[in-house]
């Protein structure tokens, strides 16, 4: 048995509006082991029947079955096709075609031309002060029967889009955040069964958003333009073969709507009198309607939209009502999260509902705001009461709480009566991650609730303060842990645009990205930049490297490579001697806990860490400039690597081979970056157990030690102290917090100390993914997956399972590209039972340490012991080992 399954186009399935080179990627199923694509075959139709094949791979012998290129074939814009495949394996057998694909294009500027303007409300004296949400209307009419239909829709400020008094698709909080002076997405919607013979309503609500509301440090509003616009393009055929356009112009009208107030950090206000009953209808009265203003804006900006759209993802009912010591009643959702709540109310006229959000009580058990700094998080709504109760949630404004405030609410509180709605980018679950330790199975729930409450269109820092930024120095920590987790390819490729988009002219990148923040003034006597901090702009390398290497699509190294080359030559240009970066603000182990006290900088020093992160990004683009096969500058940046390296070594370490700062950062860089010579990472490694000693087992690095310090343990043979670093419960630990009741990751290791007292609010997050990026460790060495990066996306897989921690048993999952790759063992007596999935069209290498007997069943063609190190070459199919560790206690 062959069956092709999970066919993806761009990553993506059954996708309208795709405006980048089609990239195709499937999936084999068979009952075989061993098996290996031999030939695939693509067909492309524009029916789903393929009555007319329209190109045709014909037979391809290949086994890539990943980010698959049509040589030759030149997709029209805003055309839907229908895509199949089939493939044959290395045993001779052929699958049947699989079910096809739809893919619709994009309509991309170049090849035709926008006719529809962007439109504004914001028309009166004093509207850049304002932060109410708009209507706007147009109504047309059609004399036959649509049979093809297309919306293309966008704004300045969010929007959301209705035709005929019915909302338009799914989407959240579109077009989304983007570096707007050059990027400004648009969506693509299928409208033909939403139009009507006779008279039709085109209808928007704009509101402010990231364009023109309050964003950032300063709470500025305006940040890229003074007056929200909407802009709409509809594209429809009739059945006679009519071809009819619709714009937005100045016919179109405007008035003010229900929503007095919306502030994406402040929240909603929303007045159910002012309802306008039908103004989305084409029979509804707008004698009172204003004029709009067309804006003159671009539309050269605009793009199709490129990431992935937010939606409404689970619900989290509420789980109790609580009285507060000082009265206030408070809901408990039991989950910190990132959404709104929806809420059923019955009352009179006037009457109001008031909700604060907030994500923790304070020691006195009491509703607890003050790590808010300005953001208000308050949801306000006046009721039209028309006695038959009334439903509401925000429309422009998101909150991170699990706690919300009552202040005011008419009747009883009811528990049923509220419902929290969680609300992130759309994004495949891929990883999953269990194990015989509750509170490393809460950690890996931490983790991944707070990849939800913060991968909201952007990779934010947090989701509940007046800053909600998309820290480049979080994301790069973060990106190998997201991929694990979920498919976050199109996620992060839409974000590395805008960092280009932001990135300067002299190829500093922005230290949030998209950039909307000035110089940040002094930080601890320090003159901050927004640009070019090291660990932070290395994203522009770090993450298009961390896709290739989880997804196996080189078109993301081609897109990013001049970008990543700017960095790398910004950095050189800055360095003494093109090699030592020691110029320029830098965060360096942001918030470690070896800083000076009442400082957020770390002890380690910043030269140190900048220049290893030079060597980093350098050796990056040394890799990616030889598979774009770009060998002149792979030579060029190979010998600079080779050069800092070498200077890093005769400034930052000592004659006796340890470095010359006596942190665990510098420790933990030099071993994982692989900066240092085999007798200064024997030294430097026995330097980083004595310094865990002095904390007592415990950690005390900041944003750029943590993510690696189990692996620096761990690599460099001291897994035992790896596990036990993990699995500290007391303070400062990843442990800690969930003895403390988190259900999201930190900012800070002692955000909620444990006498109940709070970190400095001016900044205690307490859903900041960042620290985190210990799930990749999880995945890793605890689970044993790993990519072989030679042949990327699990195409070869290295399976090291290293067992510890007095763990009973671990289970793991990856769903990669080729399909799900997984471990599973359990430990009795030193006995290990190690399960291993490979998926078809992949094969893996397991290595198995410190064994003394191996059984392998089925029995594994090419295996050998070297020591007291297994080694097992696979190919797909499942198997068990069975084998004994004498160095493991009796469990």
């Amino acid at each position: 048995m062959l069956l092709v399954k999970a066919l993806v186009c761009n990553y993506q399935k059954d996708s309208v509006g795709i405006c980048e080179k089609l990239r195709f990627g499937w999936q084999l199923v068979s009952d075989r082991r061993e098996v290996l694509q031999k030939t695939y075959q693509v067909q492309v139709s524009c029916d789903p029947l393929f009555s007319q094949v329209i190109y045709d791979t014909q037979k391809v012998d290949s086994e890539t079955s990943v980010a698959v290129e049509l040589e030759g074939f030149v997709p029209m814009d805003a055309t839907r096709y229908f895509v199949r495949v089939k493939v044959s394996d290395n045993a001779g057998q052929q699958s049947a075609y699989s079910e096809p694909l739809v893919v619709e294009t994009a309509f991309e500027q170049g090849t035709k031309v926008w006719q529809a303007s962007f439109i504004t409300p914001d028309t009166q004296p004093g509207d850049a002060d304002t932060s109410d949400a708009r209507l706007l209307r147009k109504v047309f009419a059609l004399d036959e029967k649509v049979i093809w239909a297309r919306a293309y829709t966008s704004s300045l400020g969010l929007y959301e889009f209705f035709i005929n008094g019915k909302r338009v698709g799914e989407d959240l909080f579109t077009p989304g955040w983007t570096a707007y002076h050059k990027r400004v997405l648009y969506q693509s919607y299928d409208i033909k069964d939403l139009l009507e013979v006779g008279d039709n309503c085109l209808a928007s609500m704009v509101g402010n958003g990231w364009y023109k509301g309050v964003i950032g440090f300063e709470c500025n509003k305006n940040n890229y333009g003074s007056q929200t616009a909407f802009f709409c393009q509809v594209e429809l055929i009739t059945e006679s073969g009519k071809h009819q356009l619709l714009t937005t112009d100045s016919t179109w009208k405007w008035q003010y709507g229900p929503i007095t107030f919306s502030e994406l950090y402040d929240g909603e206000t929303y007045d159910a009198r002012k309802e306008q009953s039908g103004w989305d209808c084409p029979d509804f009265h707008e004698e009172n309607w204003k004029d709009v203003e067309v804006l003159a804006q671009p539309t050269s900006v605009l793009r199709s939209q490129d990431g992935l759209p937010v939606r409404i993802i689970q619900n989290v009912e509420a789980r109790e009502i609580i009285k507060t010591p000082k009265g206030e009643t408070v809901i408990d959702f039991g989950q910190n999260l990132t959404g709104w709540v929806e809420f059923f109310v019955r009352g009179a006229s006037g009457d109001e509902v008031v909700i604060r959000h907030a994500e923790v009580l304070d020691a006195q058990g009491n509703f607890y705001t003050e790590n808010l700094r300005s953001a208000k998080q308050t949801v306000k709504y006046v009721l039209k009461g028309d006695g038959q109760g009334e439903v509401y949630h925000p429309h422009f404004s998101f909150q991170g709480f699990r706690y919300i405030c009552i202040d005011a609410y008419p009747g009883k509180v009811e528990i049923k009566h509220f419902s929290a709605r969680v609300i992130h980018s759309k994004m495949e679950n891929t990883g999953t991650f269990f194990c015989s330790n509750s509170q490393l199975n809460q950690l890996q729930h931490n983790i991944l609730w707070g990849l939800k409450g913060n991968f909201l269109d952007v990779p934010t820092d947090c989701p509940q303060r007046d800053e909600r930024l998309g820290w480049t120095g979080d994301a790069q920590i973060f990106v190998g842990t997201a991929c694990y987790l979920m498919q976050a390819f199109p996620f992060f490729t839409k974000w590395l645009r805008d960092l280009e988009a932001d990135q300067r002219a002299d190829g500093a990148v922005s230290n949030v990205v998209p950039n909307v923040i000035k110089d940040q003034g002094e930080i601890d006597g320090v003159i901050g930049s927004s640009f070019g901090s090291s660990a932070w702009g290395d994203a522009a390398t770090i993450v298009p490297w961390t896709l290739y290497r989880y997804y196996g699509d080189v078109q993301i190294l081609r897109e990013q490579y001049i970008s990543m080359q700017r960095w790398v030559e910004f950095i050189r240009s800055q360095a003494t001697d093109g090699v030592i970066w020691e110029k320029n603000f830098s965060f360096g182990d942001w918030v470690a806990l070896d800083a000076k006290e009442g400082s957020y900088f770390g002890a380690t020093p910043t030269p140190l860490i900048s220049t290893a992160f030079f060597a980093l990004s350098t050796q990056i683009l040394c890799k990616s400039a030889r598979l774009l096969g770009k060998f002149e500058d792979e030579r060029q940046y190979s010998d600079l690597y080779v050069n800092i390296r070498r200077a890093f070594q005769e400034r930052f370490m000592k004659e006796e081979g340890i470095p010359v700062s006596r942190t665990q950062t510098s420790c933990i860089v030099p071993l994982v970056f692989d900066l240092l010579e085999a007798e200064q990472k024997k030294s430097t490694v026995e330097l980083l157990c004595e310094l865990l000693k002095e904390q007592d087992g415990h950690l005390n690095t900041g944003f750029v030690g943590t993510p690696y310090i189990c692996k620096a343990l761990s690599e460099q043979g001291k897994l035992e102290e790896a596990y036990a670093l993990l699995l500290k419960q007391d303070y400062p630990s990843w442990l800690y917090q969930i003895t403390q009741g988190a259900t999201t990751i930190w900012e800070h290791w002692d955000g909620l100390k444990p006498d109940g007292s709070m970190w400095s609010p001016d900044m205690n997050s307490f859903n900041h993914y960042a620290y985190g990026a210990i799930g990749e460790w999880l995945y890793n060495v605890v689970a044993g997956l790993n990519i072989d990066e030679s042949k990327p996306a699990f195409k070869h897989s290295i399976i090291r399972p290293r067992i510890g921690g007095d763990l009973h048993f671990v289970q793991a999952s990856h769903l990669s590209p080729y399909g799900e790759v997984s471990t599973k063992w359990s430990v009795e007596n030193q006995q290990v039972h190690l399960v291993v999935s490979i998926p078809a069209n992949t094969t893996a290498t397991v290595i198995l340490d410190g064994v003394k007997i191996v059984q392998c069943e089925p029995a594994a063609k090419e295996n050998h012991l070297e020591g007291n190190v297994a080694r097992f070459e696979l190919g797909s199919g499942t198997y068990t080992f069975f084998y004994e560790l004498p160095m493991l206690k009796n469990t």
